[in-house]
């Protein structure tokens, strides 16, 4: 049978996306920032004991092997601190939405021994998945933009602002190695509270963002599909609300002449979300220190990280390393989400596929 994306104009079938949710919703997921501002229950401080748990699985994992692909759940034993991450990971996905991890053990270890320890910490959340068209399960986010054209790289690969949106992946990690100078916030939303606002001022806009919009695949084409997929904004699915926002995909599709248009709600409602993720009195902003790890919920937070200026020293400058994972029980997603995460599998959705793709764990940037 052929998907929406395959018909020509006028005769495309409607997006397999379910029934819109009538009203606002209630959900540990729905917070404001400043009411988290005062508090730290948000914050999880590594104990000595679970530090000492991953130098030693580390240790292990890479007497085993030294391909860091290799490293699996079973193979980074945590004998303590495995049932904390559970409980996090149960935090990330049915709670609040995201953790902020503190005091990973990252002091006098070599690169290599970080990536590794920062895999295997992934290993026990959930399977890594490709964050690019080169099958990179490790993704480095510092400036490389003055090497090329500011504007035509990656935004992970600059110093820009980057405006809120959510990955296309289940949780996304990313582990501080060092801070900008000046700049580079993180800041994060409840994409349920921007769903619960909308509905209280406009509920006309939080119904258009239910019906299909088109999105753009930026030329990351799995086989067998098309450059552009319709996907709603707002899926409520089995009792679970999952919203996934790229207003750079949304607007791109545009370009394809037999993509669905954008209605004027549409689009109102599109700005809307963006100016009501921006308004403080809803987000949150912290600032990553060596040893922070952020995972985030993508079904329900959104992220921005403010543009910086970094140290002039290459061995100073700002560095993250990101990983993308789906856990195996991860929530149930509308069979809608499969045009961007190419399956609803938990445990074995989203990322980047293209055709001929090898996975790789690359440990520079590139």
């Amino acid at each position: 049978m052929q998907t929406a994306e395959q018909l020509p104009p006028g005769d495309r079938l409607p997006a397999d996306h379910p029934m819109p949710h009538s009203g606002p919703i209630d959900s540990p997921g729905v917070w404001y920032g400043p009411d988290l501002q005062e508090r730290s229950d948000w914050q999880y401080v590594l104990s000595e004991q679970e530090r000492a748990e991953l130098l030693a699985a580390t240790r292990v994992a890479r007497q085993r092997s030294d391909n860091i692909m290799d490293i699996g759940k079973e193979d980074f034993a945590l004998p303590t601190f495995a049932k904390k991450i559970h409980d996090l990971k149960q935090e990330i996905i049915h709670g609040r939405g995201f953790v902020l991890l503190r005091g990973f053990p990252i002091e006098g270890l070599e690169f290599a021994e970080i990536a590794a320890m920062y895999w295997g910490l992934g290993a026990h959340i959930g399977s890594a998945r490709s964050q690019n068209t080169r099958g990179h399960l490790l993704g480095h986010v510092i400036d490389l933009g003055s090497a090329f054209d500011n504007q035509s790289v990656r935004g992970y690969l600059t110093n820009r602002h980057l405006h809120y949106h959510c990955d296309s992946v289940d949780i996304v990690g990313l582990l501080c190695l060092r801070k900008a100078k000046e700049g580079g916030y993180s800041s994060i939303v409840s994409s349920y509270t921007l769903h619960n606002e909308m509905w209280r001022r406009r509920p006309d806009l939080a119904r258009a963002l239910y019906g299909p919009v088109a999105r753009d695949r930026r030329d990351e084409i799995p086989p067998g599909r098309g450059p552009w997929y319709e996907l709603p904004v707002f899926n409520h699915h089995k009792g679970r609300l999952a919203i996934n926002y790229l207003r750079t995909h949304i607007d791109m599709s545009q370009r394809h002449e037999d993509a669905l248009r954008m209605s004027d709600a549409v689009v109102e409602g599109l700005d809307m979300m963006y100016e009501l993720a921006n308004d403080p009195s809803l987000h949150l902003t912290m600032q990553f220190e060596p040893g922070d790890i952020q995972l985030l919920h993508n079904h329900q937070i959104l992220h921005d990280r403010t543009a910086y200026e970094d140290w002039e020293e290459e061995e100073r400058k700002r560095y993250l390393l990101r990983l993308w994972l789906s856990p195996p029980d991860g929530i149930d997603l509308p069979e809608a989400f499969a045009g961007r995460y190419n399956s609803v599998e938990a445990g074995n959705r989203g990322g980047v596929t293209v055709a001929g793709m090898e996975h790789q764990v690359p440990l520079t940037p590139a």
